[in-house]
This record gives C-alpha cells, structure tokens and sequence, in this order.
C-alpha cells in the first residue's frame, strides 16, 4: 500500500513540473515575414549535329531551323516570383566551316522579344568552344517573361563545301538559372 501511495505523489509530481514548464508565447505573425530565395537551374535545349547532317539529298544546306515551344513562364506562380534568369550557351565545333546562329526568343504571335548572336569559329584543331551567358532583370526579364518560343536558326558560313563523308560536329548544351523570390 505504501508502494501504491508513494507511486501517486511521484506521479502527480511529474504532473505538476510539466504541467509548470517553461513555455514561451509563439508568435504565429512570423510566417507572415517568411522570405526564401531558391535557385533553379534546368536544361534549356542541347544539340549534337554531325558534319555529314548538313547535306540533304547531296546538297549542303546554308540555313538550319527550329523552333520549340518554351512553356517556362507559363506557370503564374513562377513568373510572379521570378526575379532573374541567367541563360547560359556553350557551342563546341569540330567541323571545319565557321558558323553562326540566331536565336529569336518570340512571343505568342511570333514577334521576337529579344535576339541572341554567337558566331563559332571554324575548326583548327585545338578546342573549339564558344560560350555566352545572357543575364535578364528588371525590364529585360519582363520581356523574356513573354516568350513562347525559341528559334534557333543556324547558318553555315562560307568555305569548302561539305559532303556526305565530312567529319566532325557542332554541340550546343545551354541551361536556364532562374532566381525567385517567395514571400
């Protein structure tokens, strides 16, 4: 019995400290000042287009074209919070014809809201890369915001004609970074 008795006055003893715990009022307004600023960073668009891909039917074509649909900025919730994008190009030629291509960052009715040039050299038998990296903010970010569209146009300079059997290729790898910021 006096087990039982001394078990209750430890257990109403426990009760009581945590009961008398120490306890600081919570603040739920702070969620109200939550600010994070995540990066991302995705793929845009990559190529691997080997010399021997520019003749078609014998003939050497001067004029690649493409033009895929961007759906980055049609999410509301990420254009709202989107505060900067950095894109980023990176051309390697092995092919020996300097080239250039245009990109044409178009809007829904096809208008181009910004254009990209990067000429490539020819290749001489050292590495051969061209990079460039485009920075969007304030104005430039609102423009890039309307994209729909990017069209790639690649246009092959003069030099010796190409041919069925020319070696070499040109790569491009290009990535998107995109800053936000969420309140």
């Amino acid at each position: 019995m006096k087990g039982c008795t001394s078990n209750q006055f430890l257990g109403i003893l426990l009760l009581l400290l945590f009961s008398n715990s120490c306890a600081s009022d919570l603040d739920f307004d702070q969620v109200n000042n939550f600010k994070t600023e995540p990066v991302v960073v995705a793929n845009l668009a990559s190529f691997d287009i080997q010399a021997s891909q520019f003749i078609v039917n014998g003939v050497e074509q001067n004029v690649i074209f493409d033009a895929p649909t961007i759906q980055l900025f049609n999410d509301s919730f990420f254009k709202r919070r989107l505060k900067k994008v950095e894109l980023f190009f990176e051309l390697e030629n092995t092919i020996n014809r300097a080239y250039s291509l245009n990109l044409f960052f178009l809007d829904i009715n096809n208008q181009p809201v910004h254009v990209l040039n990067l000429a490539i050299p020819s290749y001489s038998g050292a590495e051969n890369k061209t990079t460039k990296t485009d920075i969007f903010e304030n104005v430039q970010l609102d423009l890039l915001k309307r994209t729909t569209k990017i069209a790639f146009i690649m246009t092959i300079s003069p030099g010796k004609p190409l041919t069925k059997d020319s070696v070499g290729s040109l790569k491009l790898r290009s990535s998107v970074t995109a800053y936000l910021v969420v309140e």
